[in-house]
C-alpha cells in the first residue's frame, strides 16, 4: 500500500504576512456584508485565511497581489453564511424568552371548555338563546332582538342575568360575582 500523501499547508509566516497586508481591508469589506457586525466580520476574515492555509497552491499563481482572490473568497463566505442564517430559525436572546407567552396547556383549555359548557347548559333556554345570539353569533342587541322576536331591552336584561349566572357558575376562574 503506498504511503498517504501529506497535506500541504501554507506556512504560518506567509499567513501572517497576508493578514498584515490584507486583514484590515478584508475586515472593513466584510463589515458591509455583515451589517456592521464586527464579530461576524472577524470570523469571516479568519475563515478566508483558513482557505489560504488549506490551499497553498493559490499563492503560486504568480499574481501581483492576493487581494482579489481573498476578497472573492471572503465575499462568497459572507454570502454563504447569510444564506445559512436565513435558512434556520432566527436566534432569540434569553431575555426575550422570559417575556414570551407560555405555551397553552391543552388539558387546562379542555377543562375550561367543559366547565363553560356546563355553566351555559345550566342556564334557562331564554338566557342561552340570548348569549348564543350576542356572543357566539356576534350579533348586536338590535339584531338579536329581531332574530329572537323580543324587544331590545329584554335582550339586554337577559344578557345581564345570564352573565351574572355564568359568573356564579364559574367562580373558580376569578370572574367575580
Amino acid at each position: 500500500m503506498p504511503p498517504s500523501p501529506t497535506l500541504q499547508r501554507t506556512e504560518p509566516e506567509t499567513l501572517a504576512a497576508l493578514q498584515r497586508e490584507h486583514g484590515r481591508a478584508l475586515f472593513y469589506f466584510l463589515l458591509g456584508f455583515t451589517a456592521g457586525d464586527a464579530q461576524r466580520a472577524e470570523d469571516l476574515v479568519q475563515e478566508t485565511l483558513v482557505r489560504v492555509w488549506q490551499h497553498p497552491e493559490v499563492l503560486a499563481t504568480g499574481h501581483e497581489s492576493m487581494r482579489p482572490w481573498l476578497f472573492t473568497v471572503a465575499r462568497r463566505l459572507a454570502i454563504d453564511a447569510r444564506r445559512a442564517r436565513m435558512a434556520r430559525p432566527q436566534e432569540v436572546e434569553p431575555d426575550g424568552l422570559e417575556q414570551a407567552p407560555a405555551p397553552e396547556d391543552a388539558v387546562a383549555g379542555s377543562v375550561t371548555a367543559i366547565d363553560v359548557r356546563r355553566a351555559v347548559g345550566s342556564l334557562g333556554q331564554e338566557h342561552r338563546d340570548v348569549l348564543v345570539q350576542v356572543y357566539f353569533q356576534d350579533r348586536s342587541v338590535a339584531e338579536a332582538a329581531a332574530e329572537l322576536g323580543i324587544p331590545a331591552g329584554t335582550v339586554k336584561s337577559r344578557t345581564h342575568y345570564a352573565l351574572r349566572a355564568l359568573r356564579k357558575g364559574l367562580q373558580g376562574y376569578g370572574l367575580g360575582a
